[in-house]
């Protein structure tokens, strides 16, 4: 999730453990803990590939998280020497605030190797996007409430605890929403002759309610949209697109191309730019324009020839596309993008 998003949460948390008794020190121990995981995106790693694919690894497993539980909070303590009759409690403000945030990354489609170094596998639910407002903004009323409302403390506490709910029922409701979805996926696959297909149905913008699905098998990719107000008998059509695979001759035990097949979980397409190669990550954007999405290698002959190092590829986004998904959440008969 957004940084925004993970120190909200450690903050209610903070809040939560030792609010009533440090008051503001809990919430700010809780949110610099809370985002504390995602400060490896600064640790360069050597190319774009290897950033973007190590990101959310060992910072986030739950093994090492609960061995730099004691360190913090050890720093925290004898940096508060006067909260030291708190140490227990400081100790679970930090292993709750670290823990909680691969936990919550675990929910976006991207997911997190939670459980590095026994699984690298990224651990993805995939139930909400990486933005979500429906869950950030009762975790930032409820921790605001807290800091603000001095004269009634009580009050605060129990707005604070009450974020933490209504954020945590919102999660619960995404798993519902992904469950519909997959089944309307389902049965527009078996409709459309796609059952060898990989199918994956990912939530839109700043939402749960609206799906794009993404069916891929050796050739093709098709993109579908579902939202979940939408009628029972609404029948999801699938657009199809070529993924290009026979630009991969010559890049076949390329690492980075192997790296990306990988962690995108097969779902990714190819494209000539310029006599260059282009990988793109399916699962974030639209049509044709893809947020991850890298350049690999440079066609020659007789074969194409991997890049020394990968490059990042910036790609525009039509925001246009925002008010498409508004207008379709609530209807179906918005004509569908590609």
């Amino acid at each position: 999730m957004d940084s925004v998003t993970q120190i909200a949460l450690g903050a209610a948390i903070g809040e939560l453990v030792l609010g009533r008794k440090l008051g503001w020190r809990a919430a700010l121990a809780g949110g610099l803990c809370g985002t504390l995981p995602d400060l490896d995106v600064f640790v360069p790693l050597g190319d774009p590939v290897s950033d973007f694919t190590y990101h959310r690894s060992a910072s986030h497993s739950v093994f090492v998280l609960a061995l730099a539980t004691p360190v913090v909070a050890e720093i925290i303590v004898r940096s508060c020497s006067a909260t030291r009759a708190h140490w227990r409690e400081w100790y679970v403000l930090v292993f709750l605030a670290l823990l909680t945030h691969p936990i919550l990354d675990c929910f976006t489609i991207y997911g997190t190797q939670i459980l590095w170094p026994l699984d690298k596998t990224p651990v993805a639910w995939g139930t909400v996007f990486i933005i979500d407002p429906a869950y950030t903004l009762p975790l930032l009323v409820g921790v605001l409430s807290a800091l603000f409302i001095r004269r009634n403390p009580v009050l605060g506490h129990r707005l604070n605890v009450g974020g933490l709910a209504l954020s945590t029922a919102y999660l619960g409701a995404t798993i519902l929403a992904k469950q519909q979805a997959d089944l309307a996926a389902e049965r527009a696959v078996d409709k459309a002759g796609l059952e060898n297909a990989k199918v994956m149905s990912i939530a839109g913008p700043f939402t749960s309610l609206f799906w794009r699905i993404v069916a891929v098998d050796e050739t093709s990719y098709y993109n579908a949209y579902y939202s979940v107000l939408d009628d029972e008998d609404d029948r999801l059509e699938f657009a199809a697109h070529s993924r290009n695979i026979d630009l991969l001759s010559g890049l076949e035990n390329d690492w980075a191309t192997q790296r990306l097949q990988w962690f995108s979980k097969g779902h990714y397409t190819l494209k000539q730019i310029d006599g260059d190669v282009i990988l793109s990550d399916l699962r974030m954007g639209f049509e044709p324009n893809y947020v991850f999405t890298f350049k690999l290698g440079t066609i020659s002959n007789p074969h194409t020839v991997a890049l020394s190092k990968p490059e990042r590829v910036s790609v525009s986004q039509d925001m246009s596309g925002l008010s498409w998904v508004w207008a379709r959440l609530w209807s179906s008969d918005v004509p569908a993008l590609p």
